[in-house]
Formats: structure tokens, C-alpha cells, sequence
């Protein structure tokens, strides 16, 4: 039996992220504040080109070893399924437009920093739940995930303070339900053109 590098981007992504981290909390102290967090709401210099990079390459960076197991645990779990399912470069498109829209959301709005891969969790845990749906129907299990996570979330945005950007689980989800009800609508006029 051989060892497969079965889903690359996912794979990829653990890695590269693993390695800022390490470089973080070794060598390079401050790198993932310096280079993989959005500022806060007014914090964005539009003649920063670091602040452009920012908007995505928060995902990369963790704030330490909990965090960063917390997000690939769960991306490892949901990950490699729903590129099997979207493709690779489908996935990495849905992974960079759900840290774009998160990043310009969370600096035009937001009072915290954002940095961390817990909206592409939340996004592939909404877009996970549309599996084997037909198209033109809403998966039971989409309601209950969206009931169970986002409601938490919900929760949790209105409670005390806890560091975590229960705003960025949120959007992550958002997002995660428009690329599931998208890929529906993809696959239905797919079906229909056959």
C-alpha cells in the first residue's frame, strides 16, 4: 500500500499554514499579525499592497497550535470530499472568495483583527451538508446545519466577548450556502442541457 496525496489543495493548504505557524511562534515572531490579519473596521490603507494581500491570506495564519487544529481538523475532515466533489480549482475559488468577502466585510464593519481559517470551516460545513441533494430541493441536513452551527454562532455573536469572530463563522457559512445552492443550480441546468 502507497501513501496518496489524495486531495492537494486541502493537503497544500494544511501545510503552508502549518509552516507560517511554526515560523510564527519560532523564528519569525509577529509574522501572522504582520501578514495574515485583516485589521479592524478603518484600519484598511488603500496604498498599502500588504493590506490587499490581508484580505485573503488571513486563512493562512493562526494565532497558535489550538487554533490552527481547531480549523484543519475540521478542513481535513470536510476538505478532501468536497474536492473530490467541486474539483480543485473549484474549491480553492469558493476558499478565496469566502476569505475575500470575510476580509472586506470584516474592515469595513468589524471592530476586531481577523485572522484564522474558521470561515472556510464554517463554509465547507454548509457546503458539506449539501451532499447527494437533488437539484430544486433543500437537504434536510442544510436546515439542521444551518440550525445547529449558525444558530450557535448566533448565540455566541451576542454574548459575552470571547475572542473569536463569531461574525466570520457566520459569513463563512453565508458563503458556504451560496455556493451550495449555486452548485445545485449549476448541476440542474447541467442535467437538463444532457
Amino acid at each position: 500500500m502507497k501513501i496518496s496525496f489524495n486531495s492537494p489543495f486541502i493537503l497544500w493548504y494544511t501545510m503552508i499554514s502549518l509552516v507560517v505557524l511554526i515560523l510564527d511562534q519560532t523564528v519569525f515572531r509577529g509574522l501572522s499579525r504582520f501578514l495574515f490579519t485583516v485589521g479592524p473596521a478603518g484600519s484598511f490603507q488603500f496604498t498599502d499592497p500588504l493590506d490587499y494581500f490581508r484580505l485573503v491570506s488571513h486563512g493562512i495564519g493562526h494565532a497558535d497550535f489550538a487554533h490552527y487544529f481547531g480549523n484543519f481538523t475540521m478542513i481535513l475532515m470536510i476538505g478532501p470530499y468536497l474536492e473530490e466533489k467541486f474539483g480543485t480549482k473549484d474549491l480553492l475559488s469558493i476558499v478565496l472568495v469566502t476569505l475575500l468577502v470575510t476580509g472586506i466585510l470584516n474592515v469595513i464593519f468589524f471592530p476586531n483583527g481577523l485572522l484564522g481559517a474558521s470561515g472556510v470551516v464554517y463554509a465547507f460545513i454548509l457546503l458539506g451538508s449539501f451532499a447527494g441533494a437533488k437539484p430544486n430541493t433543500i437537504p434536510l441536513t442544510f436546515i439542521l446545519v444551518a440550525l445547529l452551527f449558525m444558530g450557535e454562532e448566533l448565540i455566541r455573536l451576542f454574548g459575552p466577548a470571547d475572542g473569536v469572530s463569531h461574525t466570520a463563522h457566520l459569513l463563512g457559512g453565508v458563503m458556504g450556502s451560496f455556493f451550495g445552492f449555486l452548485g445545485q443550480k449549476i448541476n440542474a441546468k447541467a442535467s437538463t442541457t444532457v
